[in-house]
């Protein structure tokens, strides 16, 4: 369960965590260790959702962008020039 630790280990640390906090304040340890746990829970949950979620949308855009044919450049416009005038004397 907790790797090397065994049943008397736990038991000892337990015994130590009472004696440091006493019997009144371990209830509020445990629910505020529970509520801590749960929260990383939630939090890791949201984030793996969230990048599910981005990386669908980001599939979906490069789908859309192969099914959408590439539109051909428009052609450069055409600009006429006046022709010289001939220069006149007076």
């Amino acid at each position: 369960m907790f790797g090397s630790l065994g049943f008397t280990e736990l038991i000892l640390i337990l015994f130590i965590v009472l004696i440091i906090f006493g019997a009144g304040k371990l209830p509020q340890l445990g629910e505020g260790l529970g509520k801590a746990i749960k929260g990383f829970k939630k939090s890791v949950h949201e984030a793996d959702a969230i990048e599910a979620e981005a990386e669908a949308a980001q599939q979906q855009m490069a789908a859309a962008q192969q099914a959408i044919p590439a539109a051909p450049a428009p052609a450069a416009p055409v600009v006429e020039q006046p022709a010289a005038q001939p220069a006149t004397r007076a």
